[in-house]
């Protein structure tokens, strides 16, 4: 048996077919630029910092991928709740989407999330 063990191995740390691994993540190609920083192949999540003198933040999408700017949920820039229970919450904001090669200025958002 730990012939057959030594022989498998090697099989078993693998894909079939040479395709990546399906927990493998995998990077854009290119350039994320979210205000004066530029992260190169991004792959992930970034903060997104807001200016302290209100102006807005430049984000430049020179990737392969889509990429969101995922905006506040419940936070403390949100719309205070109406004073009236029964009244209808507003809406929330929705995530801003660049495609490859588009890019935007903003003053919302907490993170840029890659893919």
């Amino acid at each position: 048996m730990p012939r057959w063990k030594k022989l498998l191995t090697p099989l078993a740390g693998s894909p079939a077919d040479d395709r990546p691994a399906l927990n493998t993540p995998t990077s854009a190609s290119g350039f994320l630029t979210i205000g004066d920083t530029t992260y190169i192949d991004p792959d992930g999540s970034y903060p997104l910092d807001h200016r302290a003198d209100g102006s807005a933040t430049l984000i430049v999408n020179d990737t392969d991928r889509h990429i969101t700017i995922v905006t506040e949920r419940n936070s403390h820039h949100s719309p205070a709740p109406p004073s009236d229970p029964s009244a209808p919450a507003p809406a929330p904001t929705p995530d801003l989407v660049l495609a490859p090669g588009e890019r935007t200025e903003t003053r919302r958002g907490v993170s840029v999330r890659v893919g």
